[in-house]
């Protein structure tokens, strides 16, 4: 899978990747979890994807992955997959879902996308509440609880 959001799902430029912003969401967010692993850039001369792997997934999955990319024009990507999970918080323009949004899973489907309960735009905020959201999915073992939240963090 190419990393970052697929351009068939813009309908508007949004800039180059943010390595600045994603360095950040990799230091302040990541990097002392207990559950996280491993946390690097997919290609270190020209990163577009923050990586972020876990020691465990939902449902027995024995590792899961977390992709990440902030760009320049504040859109992002937050892209989680495991051996039969995905979903997925974006924000950026397109015809079919609003700015802000989730994709459910288990399968992250494009076209069925739903309003994102995260409002926060600042990349470590944004950052911040998605790892909240998945802590609280994971130790409670509900995938319903990966959107519901008022404002996180």
């Amino acid at each position: 899978m190419a990393s970052g959001i697929d351009p068939t799902e813009l309908s508007a430029a949004v800039g180059g990747p943010d390595y600045g912003a994603m360095e950040l969401i990799r230091d302040r967010c990541f990097a002392r979890d207990p559950l996280v692993d491993d946390v690097s850039f997919d290609d270190p001369i020209s990163p577009r994807e923050l990586q972020v792997r876990f020691v465990d997934g939902f449902d027995g999955a024995d590792t899961a992955r977390l992709d990440v990319t902030w760009y320049a024009g504040g859109a992002y990507r937050f892209h989680y997959v495991d051996e039969a999970i995905n979903w997925r918080f974006d924000r950026h323009p397109n015809p079919h879902s609003p700015e802000k949004h989730f994709h459910e899973p288990p399968d992250a489907d494009s076209e069925t996308a739903v309003a994102s309960c995260i409002t926060v735009e600042e990349p470590v905020l944004v950052a911040r509440a998605v790892l909240q959201l998945w802590r609280r999915a994971y130790e409670t073992g509900s995938l319903a609880e990966l959107n519901t939240a008022e404002n996180p963090p």
